[in-house]
């Protein structure tokens, strides 16, 4: 692989250069990262453009589907459904008792500014924290 980088293990005392270790490898992955996006990025690029041919062809056809060799081609309608009033909906659901049209999950960062100005250290009813410790490292400034 040409991106590879040869790192010596440190001893297991050394933070210094395990700290250096670890900000050479993510540079790498970020360089490696980088290269991979653009070139996925063009990809994807050429395959909307194909897309937009067979959708043209598609439509001039009136075909839902085109079966070729290499394979086939399907006109599928997707749809996708947003609020443009969130108190409008809210009260159509409450008005029909339809609460299955909402997702059950918490805006995350909303609730932990909640818990943080009730500053009670409970939970409500029906809710579980999970807390793990993770390492960030940053480059010195």
């Amino acid at each position: 692989m040409e991106n590879e980088v040869e790192i010596e293990a440190p001893e297991a005392g050394d933070v210094e250069e395990l700290v250096k270790t670890y900000l050479t490898i993510r540079k790498v992955r970020e360089k490696i990262q980088a290269e991979w996006e653009a070139e996925d990025n063009e990809l994807k690029r050429e395959q909307q453009l194909i897309e937009q041919t067979l959708m043209v062809i598609c439509n001039e056809n009136n075909a839902k589907a085109i079966r070729t060799d290499a394979g086939t081609v399907f006109r599928r309608l997707n749809e996708r459904y947003t609020v443009a009033d969130g108190e409008l909906f809210r009260k159509f659901v409450m008005e029909n008792n339809v609460p299955e049209l909402f997702e059950q999950r918490i805006a995350q960062s909303r609730f932990k500014e909640f818990i943080t100005e009730q500053g009670d250290t409970s939970l409500p009813p029906g809710v579980n924290v999970m807390r793990e410790f993770a390492i960030v490292v940053r480059k010195p400034s």
